[in-house]
C-alpha cells in the first residue's frame, strides 16, 4: 500500500492541545484551495500553528510570510458590490480570491511581482512527492530545448495527450448531448450544437482526464498533529461542535478531498481507473465543457459572432433569445451535475469559476480607459475569461482525487492550469494577428473588432506611443485598426515579446507539473503545453 506523506503541526512555545487559539486565517494549514482565503476570526481552542514537512529541511506554512511586502493595489472587475458580498459571508465562511494572487503574471524582468506565500500557494517542493529510488528523466526540462520553440528534442519523445485519454473520451458527445437533453426540441438542439463530434479536440476535457490519471500517481499528503491526531479526523471529533456549525463533521474546510472507497483507501495508478474518483473526474470534465460551451454562446450574443468553431454561432442559426436560454440550460445543467459530485469544496470552487467568467466580461466591456494600456489588467481579464475555468477545474479533478486543498500536489495543479489557461490565450491572441480566418474556424482579428487591445497590440503600444490614444478609446475612429495594425507589423519587437510572455507562462505550468511523480499522463501534459504555444489555430 502506498504510504500517504506526512507533515506535522508544531508546537510554538506552548505545551497542550487545549492551550491556545487559532483562528481561521487566510487559507491557515491545508484550507487554502485553488486561491487564499480571506480572514474568519473563529476562536478555536486549538494550538495556534505552522505545517511543516518532515524532510531534512523544514519548511514553514503560515497564511502570510512575516515581514512580508504588500503587493500593490489591483482593482477587480465590480460583479457584486461589498455589502452584498458582506451579507453572503459569516465568520464560518470561506471567500476564495483570485489565483493571479498565488501566482505570477509578468516576470520580474517586466516588472512582474512575486505573490506572497499563502496556503493556497506555500507547498510548492514536489521532492516528498517523489520516490527516492526513481529518477525523473524530466526534472529541469525546459520548453527551449524542444522542435518549435527553439531546441532540437522533437516533442514526439512524450506521449500523446490526445490519443492517451481517446478512448476515455469516444464516447463523451453522445453522453454529454444525453444529460443536455430537454423536451423542448429547439432548446436542446442549440444546447447540442457544439457537443458534435466533429467540433474540436475536447481540450479541457482532455485536461481534466490527464491530470486525473497524473494525480493518481502521488500519495496524498497526510496532516498530522505533535500529538499524533489527524486534522481532518482526531480534531474533528474533538471539536465536533464548532465543525457542524462550519459545515459538518466532514471537515472539508480542513482538507475538501472527496472520500476515497478503494482498496487501501488511496488512489493509485493501479486502481485509479473504474473507482468512485475516476467516475467523479470524468463527470467534472463533462461539466467544464458544459459551463465552456454556454460561455462561449453567449459571448457569441454580446460579441454578434457570425462563427464559432468554423460553423455558425448558436444565435445565428436559432435566434438571440433561444441562444440565451440554450446557455442558460447548460449552466443549470451543469451546477445539477456538479452538486451530484458530492465534494462541497469543488462545488465552491467551480461556482467561483462560474463568476469569474462573468467578471471577465464585464472587465472587458467596463474597463477604464486608462487600464485599457496596462498589461497585467490584460492578463487579469485572460485570467478571468480563460484560465480561470481551467485552473479551478485542475484543483477541483486534484480534490476529487483524494488530495487535500493546500497539497503541494493541489497546488501545483491549480498553478500548472493558471499558466497554461494564459498561454493558451496568449497565443490565441497572437494567431487573430497571424492567422486566416478559415484556420482560426472564426473572423480573424475579431479582437480589435471589439475595442480590444491583446498582448501584440499594448507591446506595440509600448514602442510606439501614438498607439496609445487609439488603445484607450478602444480603435473607434475611422483609420485607427489600420494604423495600429500598420504599427504592429513594423514593429521588430512586438510579437517577440507576446510570444515570450506566452513562453514564460507555459515554462511555468511546466515547472509547477513536474513537481508530480514522473507518469506518462504528466509527460503528456507537457507536451499538451507544447502544443498550446506551437499551434497554429
Amino acid at each position: 500500500m502506498v504510504e500517504k506523506n506526512e507533515l506535522r503541526r508544531t508546537k510554538p512555545g506552548s505545551s497542550g492541545v487545549r492551550n491556545r487559539r487559532i483562528s481561521f486565517v487566510t487559507g491557515v494549514l491545508l484550507m487554502g484551495s485553488a486561491d487564499a482565503l480571506i480572514r474568519n476570526a473563529l476562536p478555536l481552542n486549538i494550538p495556534r500553528s505552522t505545517v511543516t514537512r518532515m524532510t531534512p529541511t523544514r519548511l514553514a506554512m503560515s497564511a502570510v510570510a512575516d515581514g512580508a511586502p504588500k503587493t500593490k493595489f489591483r482593482p477587480n472587475p465590480v460583479v457584486v458590490s461589498a455589502e452584498a458580498e458582506a451579507l453572503s459571508h459569516s465568520d464560518t465562511t470561506m471567500k476564495l480570491t483570485p489565483s493571479y494572487e498565488l501566482f505570477q503574471l509578468l516576470s520580474e524582468e517586466e516588472g512582474g511581482e512575486v505573490p506572497n506565500t499563502t496556503s493556497g500557494n506555500a507547498l510548492r517542493d514536489g521532492a516528498m512527492l517523489k520516490a527516492t529510488d526513481k529518477v525523473d528523466t524530466l526534472e529541469g526540462l525546459q520548453l527551449s530545448s524542444f522542435q518549435g520553440c527553439g531546441g532540437s528534442t522533437k516533442i514526439e519523445t512524450l506521449p500523446d495527450p490526445f490519443k492517451m485519454v481517446e478512448k476515455e473520451l469516444q464516447p463523451f458527445s453522445d453522453s454529454i448531448k444525453e444529460l443536455v437533453s430537454s423536451d423542448q426540441p429547439i432548446l436542446s438542439m442549440a444546447a447540442k450544437h457544439f457537443f458534435e463530434k466533429r467540433h474540436g479536440k475536447r481540450f479541457r476535457p482532455t485536461i481534466v482526464q490527464l491530470v486525473a490519471k497524473a494525480v493518481a500517481a502521488a500519495p496524498p499528503e497526510k496532516i498530522m498533529d505533535d500529538d499524533g491526531k489527524t486534522i481532518s479526523a482526531d480534531l474533528l471529533e474533538e471539536h465536533s461542535a464548532v465543525f457542524e456549525k462550519i459545515g459538518g463533521v466532514s471537515g472539508w474546510q480542513w482538507s475538501g478531498a472527496s472520500s476515497v472507497e478503494v482498496d487501501g483507501g488511496i488512489i493509485t495508478p493501479d486502481n485509479h481507473e473504474g473507482s468512485d474518483a475516476w467516475r467523479r473526474q470524468a463527470q467534472l470534465g463533462q461539466i467544464v465543457e458544459m459551463i465552456h460551451v454556454a460561455s462561449l454562446i453567449h459571448d457569441d450574443v454580446l460579441d454578434e459572432a457570425d462563427t464559432r468553431r468554423g460553423g455558425e454561432a448558436v444565435h445565428k442559426l436559432y435566434s438571440n433569445k433561444v441562444a440565451v436560454l440554450a446557455g442558460d440550460y447548460l449552466l443549470a445543467r451543469a451546477s445539477v451535475l456538479l452538486a451530484r459530485l458530492e465534494n462541497t469544496a469543488v462545488v465552491q470552487i467551480m461556482a467561483t469559476a462560474l463568476e469569474s467568467l462573468v467578471a471577465g466580461e464585464i472587465m472587458q466591456l467596463k474597463a477604464p480607459p486608462e487600464s485599457l494600456l496596462e498589461m497585467e489588467s490584460y492578463l487579469r481579464k485572460s485570467y478571468y475569461k480563460t484560465a480561470s475555468l481551467i485552473c479551478y477545474a485542475c484543483r477541483s479533478t486534484a480534490l476529487l482525487g483524494g488530495h487535500s486543498y493546500g497539497s503541494t500536489v493541489a497546488t501545483a495543479c491549480e498553478e500548472f492550469g493558471f499558466h497554461l489557461g494564459l498561454a493558451y490565450q496568449i497565443q490565441d491572441d497572437i494567431l487573430d494577428f497571424t492567422a486566416a480566418a478559415s484556420v482560426l474556424g472564426k473572423p480573424a482579428l475579431a479582437d480589435m473588432d471589439l475595442g480590444l487591445s491583446t498582448a501584440p497590440i499594448l507591446y506595440a503600444a509600448q514602442e510606439y506611443p501614438h498607439l496609445r490614444p487609439l488603445v484607450m478609446r478602444r480603435f473607434k475612429e475611422k483609420g485607427d485598426k489600420q494604423t495600429a495594425l500598420e504599427a504592429l507589423y513594423k514593429s521588430k519587437t512586438a510579437m517577440n515579446k507576446a510570444k515570450a510572455l506566452a513562453n514564460f507562462h507555459a515554462q511555468r505550468a511546466i515547472d509547477a507539473i513536474l513537481r508530480l511523480p514522473q507518469s506518462e499522463a504528466r509527460d503528456a501534459l507537457i507536451r499538451l503545453t507544447h502544443a498550446v504555444i506551437t499551434r497554429k489555430k
